[in-house]
């Protein structure tokens, strides 16, 4: 089963070197567990565009969905074969990257 584990942050570019070290320890680690399937960092909340299409016409308008101090900065997608290795595994990631994390199951 797939998890998605985002990154929780409140200011943007805020990783320090060490955290980035060991970031791609755990990153490496994942891979060579079997583990890994995506992860990426995020550019700042105000860099993004949310779309309206609902309605005739799209609406585009600048800046996040959710105006929030806290927002999501990055994220891993790992496998896992339950619940309980995805939060073990996000536990280390937390560790790693220094910040609070939120684990979800893809649907």
């Amino acid at each position: 089963m797939q998890y998605l584990v985002s990154v929780i942050d409140d200011t943007p570019n805020s990783a320090t070197d060490a955290e980035m070290v060991a970031i791609d320890a755990f990153n490496d680690g994942l891979i060579a567990d079997g583990h890994w399937v995506f992860a990426g960092g995020l550019a700042a909340p105000d860099s993004a565009t949310v779309i309206d299409n609902t309605g005739a016409a799209p609406i585009f308008t600048d800046g996040p969905f959710v105006e929030s101090k806290e927002y999501l900065a990055g994220f891993w997608v790992m496998e896992a074969p339950d619940l309980d290795v995805a939060l073990k595994l996000a536990a280390a990631g937390s560790k790693a990257c220094n910040r609070r994390v939120e684990v979800r199951p893809f649907l």
